[in-house]
């Protein structure tokens, strides 16, 4: 099968620079220049920071905004299966040909010098809507929020700061301040921010930062609440009460994500919080597989997968799985070797029976199956390794055919989930 003309692309860019990260903005503002500046182009944008349920309040706002009929930018990251899905122009993939010749367009404005993939791919995405008309941009910070390659756009329309957690220290600081601090490097003069739930720490940093420059702030707690009540949604902020259907997107942590959407929504002043809850779609964040390869071989079984990485995550997991009905509960699990494995398995020890650990195919910075299994042992589960996915979920469904299986602790392992199970 012939390579699609944009992964040849993508592979010659992830050559451009020695280190996959490298946080700084003057790569950016060197090629955004040479592309003709497409941030001081775009349609309004909507900002999202955060260490958690970026993903999941982005999806929620842009189901929100379409179901008003307003046509929505949204850049997100990273991928699970093909590129294709960190660029939607007015609520659509961008097509093969359209992100070719964009990539094309900006190996040409970089020339010879260095740039990071996540750089020159994000000024991709710039220009492709600043040249496609639409209502509002939605833009997720990648890593951290000051020197992030989306912090380009000096007056955004709105910025948001979903929860912030312990997550890579090794770029962002070792406390919470330090890394609300850095979250808090996309709040701009006098531009509204909504803020969702946050420790005390980091709450502080963040409204400090946003008093400092004039910035409206909308916090959780205190100008919106959002809670549920008999299957419902209630959210409540000094403009009235809204009861709505619960999110679509699976799990309790999701009505927060809801809240922070829904505050969005109100303070742009346009959008359908129905839609938004109704409509909303996010995958693997506690998604149901019930079809493919993966569901063929365990019929009886119950399978799940979610990509969160960090204990916060597993936290939202852990609740997640709380509100389902009692049955037999295996993970199959790979992750980085950047993470806190130990801290992410922490919250999901006493809902599974085992854990088996895998290495996460063509990740050079895979934790070894067995590393991961230790890690599972030392959090206080019993765990076993496999050589792939399939052979876990085969070994699991040959003692108990009914087990719920959740196949879980990286992005980069649900991706290969996804292009696999189809």
């Amino acid at each position: 099968m012939t390579q699609p003309r944009s992964d040849a692309l993508l592979d010659r860019m992830m050559t451009l620079h020695p280190k996959i990260i490298d946080l700084t903005l003057d790569r950016m503002h060197r090629i955004l220049t040479a592309l003709g500046a497409p941030q001081t182009k775009l349609p309004p944008v909507i900002h999202i920071a955060g260490t958690n349920g970026k993903g999941s309040t982005l999806a929620m706002i842009r189901a929100g905004l379409e179901g008003a009929n307003l046509a929505t930018h949204a850049y997100t990251s990273p991928h699970l299966a093909r590129f294709h899905e960190r660029i939607r122009l007015r609520g659509d993939l961008i097509d093969e040909d359209h992100l070719s010749d964009l990539l094309d367009t900006c190996l040409a404005a970089n020339g010879p010098e260095t740039i990071t993939y996540f750089e020159i791919t994000t000024a991709a995405a710039l220009k492709a809507f600043a040249d496609t008309p639409a209502d509002y941009t939605l833009l997720e910070v990648g890593l951290g929020g000051r020197v992030d390659a989306t912090n380009v756009v000096d007056t955004p329309a709105l910025t948001v700061i979903t929860p912030v957690d312990l997550d890579h220290q090794q770029f962002l600081g070792d406390t919470l301040a330090a890394i609300a601090r850095e979250k808090a490097g996309i709040l701009k003069p006098r531009v509204p921010v909504v803020i969702g739930p946050q420790k005390d720490e980091a709450l502080e940093v963040i409204e400090d930062r946003a008093r400092g420059l004039s910035a409206p702030i909308l916090a959780h707690g205190q100008h919106w609440h959002v809670s549920s009540e008999r299957e419902r949604l209630i959210f409540q902020d000094e403009t009235g009460l809204l009861d709505l259907p619960l999110p679509a997107l699976a799990g309790p942590h999701q009505i927060q994500n809801a809240g922070t959407a829904i505050a969005a929504l109100r303070a742009l002043g346009r959008g359908d919080p129905e839609a938004a809850m109704r409509d909303a779609t996010w995958p693997a964040r506690m998604q149901r597989l019930r079809r493919g390869p993966l569901v063929d071989t365990a019929p009886g079984a119950e399978l799940w997968l979610d990509g969160g990485h960090n204990p916060h995550a597993a936290r939202a997991i852990s609740a997640t799985l709380d509100t389902l009905p009692s049955r037999p509960t295996y993970l199959i699990c790979g992750m980085l070797n950047t993470k806190d494995v130990t801290g992410y398995m922490a919250p999901l020890a006493r809902h599974a029976a085992n854990l088996t650990a895998v290495s996460i195919p063509g990740q050079t910075a895979t934790l070894s199956a067995s590393d991961t299994a230790r890690a599972a042992s030392e959090a206080g589960l019993s765990a076993t390794t496999a050589e792939s996915v399939e052979a876990a979920l085969t070994a699991i469904v040959s003692h108990t055919p009914e087990a719920r299986i959740l196949i879980c602790g990286s992005l980069y392992l649900a991706g290969e989930i996804l292009k696999t199970n189809g």
